[in-house]
């Protein structure tokens, strides 16, 4: 049923790199959520695996001395939505991860599968790229950390090195600091489906919360890669929390946006929702914020 030509089983990040060295066409497995089903697909037949899913030290959800976030790419859906760290300070990104396939997937699915896949639909990666999200990678040459954005390369492509290793998910403070966002997902079915198109919003407004001092919109499915909305966002900034502002910040997602005719939707069908998505979130963002809409 698994065509799987060798499996090697790490119990460190030192002994995977390691591995990854000394069988260059290995391919990591964590939870296997995905993995398994392309062997079993024969998309990966006869492949040698690396098991990393005994490590760890790569999971958990920590809050440094200084604010900055730290979310070990091991770390399950599950654990995510659940982390009190999480829902304290960035709570819409477990209720992102909450709408990932059903509860066993949830269970096992890691962050880091989810994002080193590089598919534009995973549930996290737009949530991700709205909280200016960095990773952090290791391999032979030694840590490297990227913009989230810089992450992804192309359809299904990320900057993953030889025998390197996605370790962890950061935030930092003051990409988080002061924020409250939402996040929705439109797909054909209510549950175990992936997205026709995901948005995710967050927005921090001035003291009196009149006014949007700094609002980021992200996207899955709208591009070939999960991808932020710069136009609206700069359309956004420093303009009185208002209906027309919210209006404004949603038409203008489609300078920025291009998603493609597919049989689960077509261009005009997702530019159409991108713009409602936009609308909305950034609406019920405000709303968490403490503010109020006009009209």
């Amino acid at each position: 049923m698994y065509d799987i030509k060798a499996l090697y089983e790490a119990a460190s990040v030192e002994e995977a790199i390691a591995l990854l060295q000394a069988h260059p066409q290995a391919q990591i497995i964590a939870g296997g959520s995905d993995v398994l089903v392309q062997i079993r697909e024969g998309r990966r037949a006869g492949v040698e695996l690396v098991s990393i899913y005994g490590i760890d030290a790569m999971r958990g959800v920590t809050c440094d001395d200084d604010g900055t976030i730290r979310i070990g790419s091991l770390t399950s859906f599950s654990h995510i939505a659940g982390s009190p760290i999480i829902r304290e300070k960035i709570a819409v990104l477990g209720e992102a991860v909450s709408l990932v396939g059903g509860p066993q997937i949830r269970n096992i699915g890691t962050i880091g599968g989810n994002t080193c896949n590089g598919v534009t639909s995973a549930d996290s990666a737009s949530t991700l790229m709205a909280w200016d999200a960095i990773v952090e990678l290791k391999g032979p040459e030694g840590v490297r950390r990227l913009p989230i954005q810089d992450f992804y390369i192309k359809a299904g492509v990320v900057d993953l090195r030889p025998a390197e290793l996605q370790t962890a998910i950061i935030i930092p403070r003051q990409a988080w600091e002061g924020y409250h966002g939402h996040y929705i997902k439109y797909a054909m079915r209510e549950a175990m489906d992936i997205a026709n198109l995901g948005c995710s919003v967050n927005v921090r407004l001035s003291g009196d919360k009149r006014v949007i001092e700094d609002a980021r919109i992200a996207y899955g499915v709208a591009g070939p890669v999960p991808m932020r909305a710069p136009s609206a966002e700069a359309l956004a900034k420093g303009r009185p929390v208002s209906a027309a502002t919210v209006k404004a910040f949603a038409k203008a997602v489609l300078d920025d946006i291009h998603p493609r005719d597919s049989w689960r939707g077509s261009k005009v069908f997702r530019e159409h929702i991108g713009v409602e998505m936009a609308k909305r979130a950034l609406a019920k963002s405000i709303e968490l914020a403490g503010g109020a809409l006009d009209g």
